[in-house]
């Protein structure tokens, strides 16, 4: 079996981009793109191409369990997430990754005994969608000019851009400020027992805090069905908090 990529080594991979952020040169932009990217990008912060992220939160497999978790974005090749999380007091360790276009996951008892192992196209497809809505973890990849941006007034927006091969439709709620609000985008998923489809996917951002000029959410809720009243219900799977964020 090939050795999979460790966080490490995903993290020393990243590229700085060695360029600071200006908004003048955002000035094209619809208004609340610049006030989104200004209030989450500081003046003159370095360009980032990867953040390093320490979490911790519950998760909703039949009941809530609790977890910690390390996450490593590196936008050019993607993303891994190496958790613990405890159910019934015994540890399930393991990773969600996408990874240079291929999408994995693997859990284990102990970390010895299998409990989940996923791949193939699906997976990988579900993935490149976690790895768009986890964007706004790393504003820095707005700043792209392959990145497309409307509004339809001066609280909601919405971009545009491929990623692993992937167009993401990502619709943001944003603030007076320009405090990002929710997120929301169509991820490819099998619920219910259906074939795979498009479900709505998003988050509420309760806070947020500042790490190496990047403002991003700190306290999170995730799930499906995003916008309606099913994901109180049954769609929301997901709670974090970011306790740490370091950026390249």
């Amino acid at each position: 079996m090939t050795k999979q990529l460790s966080l490490d080594a995903l993290w020393e991979s990243a590229i700085s981009k060695d360029r600071p952020f200006c908004s003048n040169e955002r000035s094209h932009l619809p208004e609340a793109a610049r006030r989104y990217l200004e209030h989450a990008i500081a003046p003159a912060t370095a360009i980032a191409s990867a953040v390093r992220l320490q979490m911790h939160g519950e998760i909703k497999l039949k009941n809530w369990i609790p977890f910690k978790a390390e996450q490593v974005i590196c936008w050019e090749r993607g993303l891994i997430w190496s958790a613990t999380a405890w159910m019934n007091g015994l540890p399930i360790v393991g990773s969600d990754r996408i990874i240079d276009g291929v999408g994995s996951m693997q859990w284990k008892l102990l970390g010895l005994f299998p409990v989940m192992t996923a791949t193939g196209s699906d997976i990988t497809r579900s993935a490149v969608g976690r790895l768009q809505s986890e964007s706004v973890c790393l504003p820095s990849v707005f700043c792209g000019d392959d990145v497309s941006w409307t509004t339809t007034d001066s609280s909601h927006l919405h971009s545009s851009f491929v990623v692993q091969g992937e167009r993401a439709e990502l619709d943001f709620t944003i603030d007076q400020t320009g405090r990002l609000k929710t997120f929301k985008l169509p991820r490819w998923n099998k619920l219910d027992g259906s074939e795979f489809h498009y479900v709505d996917f998003g988050g509420i951002v309760e806070s947020e805090d500042t790490f190496c000029g990047y403002t991003i959410p700190t306290h999170l809720r995730i799930g499906w069905y995003f916008g309606t009243e099913r994901f109180e219900s049954e769609g929301e799977f997901f709670r974090a908090t970011i306790d740490d964020a370091i950026y390249r």
